[in-house]
């Protein structure tokens, strides 16, 4: 059965001339969002976007809980009990309930059936984003604690549906990264971006792969964009000024808090964060969003560069993020969501 995702990654890749001609940039819907990838030296771009859409293509397939024929599709179909998954899915939920772990369960993958009850039943773009109808009850997350993952052997208790945007769409662009990599031979150097969710492997460009970090506004208050410099690793942004819907005149938005089932409600709108790998980087970025209050310290103590912004644009630097422009951003040097260490190979 197909969704309204497919024509997405099927679609063109639209060159992108930035009149470098060291670089060669193309971007494209994919994952319900846009897609963005640059390489040097730019003879390798036709090898890297093969790379990468092979790589999206079967995370889509794998964990996308909007598709009706993607594995995590089928899981929830059954009634609970074992299921013997794929090593791209193992590999997609291993690194959610390490997050989940990790955060302390700021981040939680059984959130499938609060965002449910919120209306985030289909892909986003299918929304209504002025719904007359009001929002269910709120639906307690069971807790990623009930979630058992052996190796590709999965137990999954009965009604728990499994959403994994807190870590999927940056285990998408380590998985690319490493794609990428590997299909060029290890030459040169690439930038993976999912939706403002980016990996960088290689060689980078010389000071580092320029990145602008914005706050993605919908409100009046906003603080400007930010350039940063990244050499190695990862930038994740998470934010409540999108993917936000109304549902009988009440606005929600896409990331809920695991202890209450609702829509975070904290002080911050926006949060970038720095990690060794974008599924580091995208955890910390939504934990510090539910948070909230404590999310300053959180960040602290976890060791995560951060850039936080309020609801009212104030702007808050964490852990050696770069306060000043084109500063560079240093990564922590243990993954925090793959055990201490970068995977190899990427799972397909």
């Amino acid at each position: 059965m197909t969704s309204a995702r497919l024509p997405e990654l099927t679609a063109p890749w639209l060159r992108i001339d930035t009149g470098d001609d060291a670089v060669a940039i193309a971007e494209r819907g994919a994952l319900g969002t846009s897609a963005r990838v640059a390489v040097w030296p730019p003879e390798d771009l036709d090898r890297a976007l093969a790379a990468v859409d092979g790589t999206l293509n079967a995370l889509d397939r794998q964990a996308s809980r909007f598709r009706q024929d993607s594995e995590i599709s089928w899981i929830h179909r059954g009634t609970g009990g074992l299921f013997m998954l794929s090593d791209g899915l193992t590999e997609a939920i291993s690194v959610a309930l390490e997050a989940a772990r990790w955060t302390g369960g700021l981040v939680d993958p059984t959130v499938g059936g609060a965002l449910i009850a919120l209306g985030y039943d289909r892909d986003f773009a299918a929304i209504d984003p002025q719904g007359s109808e009001p929002p269910s009850a709120p639906q307690p997350v069971p807790g990623w604690q009930q979630v058992r993952l052996n190796g590709p052997l999965l137990e999954l208790p009965a009604g728990v549906r499994l959403d994994l945007g807190a870590t999927a769409k940056g285990l998408g662009a380590d998985r690319t990264v490493r794609a990428v990599l590997a299909a060029d031979g290890q030459d040169g150097g690439v930038l993976v971006s999912l939706g403002g969710d980016l990996a960088v492997a290689g060689q980078p460009p010389s000071g580092g792969w320029p990145i602008l970090v914005a706050d993605r506004p919908e409100d009046a208050d906003s603080s400007p964009p930010q350039l940063v410099r990244l050499i190695a690793g990862a930038v994740a942004t998470s934010s409540v000024t999108c993917r936000r819907w109304r549902q009988g005149g009440r606005l929600l938005h896409h990331i809920v808090d695991p202890r209450t089932g609702l829509p975070a409600d904290g002080p911050w709108q926006t949060v970038s964060a720095a990690g060794l790998t974008c599924a580091d980087a995208n955890a910390a970025a939504t934990a510090a969003i539910v948070a909230g209050d404590r999310a300053v310290d959180w960040l602290a103590t976890a060791g995560v560069p951060a850039r936080l912004v309020a609801r009212d644009g104030t702007v808050c630097y964490v852990c050696g993020w770069p306060e000043t422009i084109g500063g560079r951003i240093e990564v922590p040097p243990v993954s925090q969501v793959y055990g201490g260490f970068r995977p190899r190979g990427g799972a397909r």
